[in-house]
């Protein structure tokens, strides 16, 4: 009888994760079988959801959920604070198992490449992202001295950070966010915030709830300029043809021409603006140059060489993610992904033999969490075949104490899927005593030890 096969998946965010899901539910995960190890360089499992969601988006993170019941499946491990390629290299990956599915995410900005970009208070959102999810490996503070701070791009990242900046921090405080956290927004001086596309409002890629939310504080004051709704023949092919773009043009229109209210904090959404240089005197932020836009027909825009000037002394730069190069792997820096074919890694024209890859790393940081289903059914469906076909490379210690041994020799330690319900158990703990679900626990080192078998219940709790 045929033994399972075993795969590893590299990065336990949701991408990997559906993987894993769609691996058992596919016809080899009857017949023979599969024994899957997931792979995590943080101490916790969920990426994205744990450390790229805002923690005043309790809806999104209810996803937790649904990937809970896939990670307490018996044919799944969980390997935490294990990382590619440093603990666990390409060469004892194809060791132990039969097929690599990469899904490593992407959790660095891009670059934007204008002058100034190099400024201090010129920040990467993804970096502050980070920071107010509490993320093990960022600093714990984080200057928020600017009185008048720019934001920097038009998705659902750019709408994250500026809210977070608007807002009050006894606003956030009912949420998950760590004490570290809630001291630093306590001092946070902004009382405005600027959100910068240099396109129009049908080609926003908001989505409608993230841009309606920004008005549900009563600190913020969400404010659009009546001139900024403008639409040409593309921008309104763009409306008819899309109900979420629709949705979001309509709600700014009724923005842009109710009354100016008196809420403390104002944010203001500007279109038609596009950044060329952040402006510094003595290597710090003053300023933001942006040139005004036009439509040119098609939704597209072009320039009007006219110029303008913001008071700002901060600003972040939200222009989208990039994922990291993965060694030993093929590598596109023009997109930040993994060359491939429907998943399969492909090398100088080849595939990679037992080599996949799912989620950003495959596609690039692009859509919501729930398009990485696909991009897991597509790939999965790919190893599937190459097994059927003979095409895999069979591991030479598939046994899945072989691992394990290895982990050890190594002295890596590791968590595991009953060590995070010992964490999440214990980060519940901290939130109920404040009346709050949890109080997430930032420091790597209480993270292992709360995880470990031989934590002690409430050891080093006064430094989360």
């Amino acid at each position: 009888m045929p033994r399972p096969i075993r795969v590893a998946i590299i990065g336990a965010g949701p991408a990997g994760i559906y993987a894993a899901d769609a691996l058992m539910k596919s016809d080899v995960g009857q017949d023979p079988g599969v024994s899957i190890d997931l792979f995590e360089r943080l101490p916790a499992p969920f990426g994205l959801i744990r450390y790229g969601v805002a923690p005043d988006h309790p809806r999104i993170k209810g996803i937790i959920s649904a990937l809970h019941q896939v990670l307490d499946k018996p044919q799944i491990r969980l390997f935490g604070n294990v990382g590619y390629p440093g603990d666990l290299g390409l060469d004892e990956l194809h060791r132990f198992y039969d097929a690599v599915i990469f899904s490593t995410g992407a959790d660095a900005d891009r670059d934007l490449m204008i002058p100034g970009a190099e400024l201090d208070g010129s920040h990467g959102a993804a970096d502050f992202v980070s920071w107010y999810d509490g993320h093990p490996d960022v600093p714990r503070d984080w200057p928020l001295d600017a009185r008048k701070v720019a934001v920097l791009g038009v998705g659902n990242v750019a709408l994250d950070v500026a809210r977070i900046l608007a807002k009050t921090a006894d606003e956030l405080l009912p949420t998950e966010i760590p004490p570290n956290v809630h001291q630093g927004l306590a001092a946070n001086k902004a009382v405005e915030v600027h959100v910068f596309g240099r396109r129009g409002p049908a080609q926003a890629k908001f989505s409608p709830m993230e841009l309606r939310e920004l008005d549900h504080s009563p600190n913020i004051e969400v404010i659009v300029d009546p001139e900024d709704i403008e639409y040409d023949d593309g921008s309104i092919a763009t409306r008819r043809g899309n109900k979420q773009a629709d949705m979001v043009a309509a709600t700014l229109e009724k923005w842009a021409i109710r009354d100016v209210g008196d809420r403390p904090h104002r944010l203001f959404l500007h279109f038609f603006e596009s950044p060329v240089e952040i402006l510094g005197e003595d290597g710090k932020v003053v300023g933001l140059r942006t040139e005004r836009m036009e439509l040119d027909g098609t939704g597209n825009v072009k320039g009007t060489g006219r110029f303008r000037d913001w008071d700002v002394q901060a600003a972040y730069r939200a222009v989208g993610y990039r994922s990291a190069e993965l060694p030993k792997l093929p590598f596109d820096t023009l997109s930040g992904t993994v060359p491939h074919e429907a998943g399969r890694v492909v090398e100088a024209g080849a595939h990679l033999a037992s080599t996949y890859v799912t989620g950003w790393i495959k596609r690039g940081p692009v859509g919501l969490i729930g398009h990485t289903k696909g991009d897991a059914n597509e790939t999965v469906a790919c190893l599937v075949e190459d097994y059927r076909n003979d095409r895999l490379r069979s591991a030479e210690t598939p046994g899945e104490d072989a691992v394990v041994a290895f982990l050890a020799s190594r002295k890596i330690a590791y968590t595991t899927w009953e060590g995070w319900h010992r964490l999440d158990a214990y980060e519940r703990s901290l939130g109920e005593r404040e009346g709050r679900e949890r109080v997430k626990v930032v420091e790597r080192r209480i993270m292992l030890r709360t995880s470990s078998a031989e934590a002690a219940p409430g050891e080093d709790e006064s430094t989360v």
